[in-house]
């Protein structure tokens, strides 16, 4: 019964398959990317072989398959959180352990195109007013954030829905028209026009064009 229940928690294929507007296929690379660096199949298997555990016995105190613990050791499965906490708990190590890369590694990723993650501007909404794009997800370790972002038309400020946050944002029109909202001002941007503000000012985006409206959205944290 007890192994039957960590069967159903661990289902390798739940922990993406509702996250994203995209494929299961594209939103499982994209996490696989992100998770690569840390090796956390090679980090498992270097506890295990280092205290001569075997996979039979590992999986007998996880409360694991051994086909499983093969697999997430061999990068074939991605671990679920509870998966991790039980392999953590059985060799009595932290679950930063898994998520500290072992080496010093340089600022270096590269995406391709349809690798990218696309969300609304604020989850759980159906219709939401923007849509963004991360285009820099597989660099962890940033010093600013760009998205491609989609604005559909929308005629009145009312609908616009207002945000601020630290640090400063930039944003250039690739495609349309698009007016920021920025406090009680009011900017309006066609394509090839950029504006650069404070995001500590509450800031809001629509489109202006009945075509498709598209910019590069940059955000960078505040400077100490």
């Amino acid at each position: 019964m007890i192994e039957r229940s960590f069967t159903q928690l661990d289902a390798p294929s739940q922990d993406f398959r509702d996250t994203s507007s995209k494929s299961d296929d594209s939103s499982e690379n994209s996490i696989r990317r992100f998770l690569d660096p840390y090796e956390i199949g090679g980090k498992i298997k270097h506890l295990r072989t280092r205290r001569s555990i075997s996979l039979v016995d590992l999986g007998k105190s996880a409360g694991l398959s051994a086909s499983m613990l093969s697999q997430l050791e061999n990068g074939k499965l991605i671990p679920t959180l509870p998966t991790l906490t039980r392999i953590a708990l059985a060799f009595d190590v932290g679950m930063d352990y898994f998520f500290t890369e072992r080496r010093k590694r340089r600022a270096l990723s590269l995406v391709r195109r349809g690798e990218n993650i696309r969300f609304p501007e604020q989850f759980g909404h159906f219709h939401p007013a923007n849509w963004f794009e991360c285009i820099g997800f597989a660099e962890r370790d940033k010093s600013l954030q760009a998205y491609t972002a989609e604005f559909p038309l929308l005629d009145s400020r009312s609908a616009v829905s207002f945000h601020l946050h630290a640090g400063t944002e930039f944003i250039h029109v690739l495609e349309g028209a698009v007016v920021v909202d920025f406090g009680d001002e009011q900017f309006d941007l066609q394509e090839g026009d950029s504006f650069y503000f404070d995001s500590g000012e509450p800031h809001g985006y629509r489109g202006a064009s009945s075509a498709d409206n598209r910019a590069l959205v940059v955000t960078t944290p505040p400077r100490i």
